[in-house]
C-alpha cells in the first residue's frame, strides 16, 4: 500500500529521491539522444547559411572568435569519425546545459521561509 493510500503525504526524503531519479532518468535520455541524433546531423547548410547562399551574400560571413574552441562546427576536435566526434559535442553540449541550468536554478530556487517572530509571545 502507497503512502496515498493510507492518507498520509510522502516524507521530503522519498519526495526528493523520487525528483533526483527523475531528473537524473531525463539527463541519461537526453545525453543519449545527443549522442546519437547529432551523430547523424545533415552536413549541408542550415537555414541562414541557406539564405545567405541562396541570396548571394555567403561571402560576408566572418568567423568568430570561439572558432578554434574544441567544439566548434558541431564536431568535436582531435576525435577521429564524423558521428562520433558530433555525437560527443552533443553530449557534452546536453551536459553543459545541464549544469548551467541546475546552477540558475539553484540559484533563484525558492528557500523554506523560517519564521523568526515568536509565537509565544505575550
Amino acid at each position: 500500500m502507497s503512502t496515498a493510500d493510507q492518507g498520509t503525504a510522502p516524507s521530503p526524503t522519498s519526495r526528493s529521491r523520487r525528483s533526483a531519479l527523475i531528473v537524473v532518468g531525463l539527463l541519461v535520455a537526453a545525453a543519449i539522444i545527443a549522442g546519437i541524433v547529432s551523430g547523424f546531423a545533415s552536413g549541408s547548410p542550415d537555414g541562414l547559411n541557406r539564405v545567405a547562399e541562396d541570396k548571394g551574400f555567403s561571402s560576408l560571413e566572418q568567423t568568430d572568435d570561439a572558432g578554434g574552441s574544441p567544439f566548434a562546427g558541431y564536431s568535436t576536435s582531435g576525435v577521429g569519425g564524423e558521428r562520433l566526434s558530433g555525437g560527443l559535442a552533443g553530449v557534452v553540449g546536453v551536459a553543459l546545459t545541464f549544469l548551467v541550468g541546475g546552477a540558475i536554478f539553484l540559484v533563484v530556487r525558492r528557500r523554506p521561509t523560517t519564521n523568526t517572530t515568536p509565537t509565544d509571545a505575550p
